[in-house]
Parts: structure tokens; sequence; C-alpha cells
């Protein structure tokens, strides 16, 4: 991705629902955000615009609509937004900011299984497992 494109808060509700389904011709995707926000047709059609200018989305022109998807996976896009939010905060924010995080958000066994295996992972008291 490229580093020095950020997203908006506004661009990521765009990037949302092309992540749940793509590609989406223009109409499509304004008028899925016209249900969920109060934006007019042609706000989206700018944020859109602004995706394909920073090369997060593309598109192609089937007849006479673009059709748009991105470029980067919803995943990546959190990884590069992370590494820039942590560039800005100090080291010792990150305990009790994690700790919101997990108290604030219903997570499956699944996911409390991965946490722990990531924090175990950073443990230099934690032996790891052998398989």
């Amino acid at each position: 991705m490229n580093r020095s494109a950020k997203i908006s808060e506004a661009e990521w509700e765009v990037m949302k629902v092309l992540w749940k389904d793509s590609p989406l011709a223009t109409n499509d995707i304004v008028e899925i955000l016209l249900k969920k926000t109060s934006w007019k047709r042609e706000t989206i059609r700018t944020l859109i615009n602004r995706l394909v200018k920073k090369k997060i989305l593309s598109f192609e022109k089937k007849g006479r609509q673009f059709h748009y998807f991105p470029m980067f996976g919803e995943a990546e896009c959190i990884r590069e937004e992370t590494k820039s939010f942590l560039k800005r905060i100090r080291p010792s924010a990150i305990e009790p900011m994690l700790a919101a995080f997990v108290e604030k958000q219903q997570l499956s066994a699944e996911q409390i299984a991965r946490l722990r295996q990531i924090l175990d992972g950073k443990d230099p008291n934690v032996k790891p497992k052998k398989s």
C-alpha cells in the first residue's frame, strides 16, 4: 500500500462497502451509502474519486459504467493505519489502549486465543509450544 496515502474516516466507509462486495458500479456504491449516511450523491462520488487518486481504489469501465474495486485488502489497510497511529502516540499509551479495545469489544474464543498467541510471542518469559 502507498504509505503516504491516508484514508479519511469518510473514505473508510466507502472502502467497507467495497471490501464487502466488489466490483461495484458507482450508482451501487452511492445507493448503499445513501442508506447508511446523510451524505449527498456528489459527496460519495468525490470520496470515490479521492480513493482512485490515492490509488487505493481502481476501476474498469464496462459500457458506460465504472466498476470500482479495492487495490488493497482490509487487513493491509488496517495494518498501515495502525503503523501510522502508533508513530503518533507514546509507547506507554499502548497498554491502556489495548485494554480499552479488549474491554469494549465482544471477542470470540478464536479471537481471544489468537490474541494470547500474539502476546505470548512477545513475552520473553513464555516459551513457545513445541509442535
